[in-house]
């Protein structure tokens, strides 16, 4: 069976962000570190190499595995960030709305800048769509 490719590691999550190339992104993907660390009380950490991710939730893949993944996560990407909430947003759609400048991929939230966002909004969403992988 094909082993996951995404893993936790123990690399740094601050020296990943140092290390982002772009300036704005490298900015925004401090800010949305702290966010998602406020918003979850979970620690920052590493998953691969180009993912935030915040605590972990057990799931059983398609091998009948358990494995842990994150249960919030995101990655600094060249057209700006990904969040990874796991189809949260798709429940609801007026903070989607009131959100700004962000599209709804595959459960994940694509931003280009922070600054486009209304970020009381997403810090609520965040916070929700980490309880609800938390407790269900």
């Amino acid at each position: 069976m094909a082993e996951l490719k995404t893993r936790l590691t123990g690399a740094s999550v601050p020296a990943f962000i140092k290390s982002l190339p772009d300036p704005v992104i490298r900015k925004d993907a401090a800010a949305l570190s702290k966010m998602m660390s406020d918003a979850t009380g979970a620690k920052a950490e590493m998953w691969g190499t180009t993912i935030v991710g915040f605590g972990r939730t057990p799931y059983v893949g398609s091998d009948k595995k358990e494995n842990d993944w994150m249960t919030l996560g995101f990655a600094p990407r060249t057209s700006g960030l990904v969040i990874y909430m796991m189809g949260a947003l798709a429940r609801d759609p007026a903070s989607l709305k009131k959100l700004g400048k962000a599209k709804l991929k595959g459960g994940c939230l694509h931003i280009k800048k922070l600054d486009a966002i209304d970020l009381p909004t997403l810090k609520k969403v965040l916070a929700a769509a980490y309880k609800a992988r938390r407790v269900g």
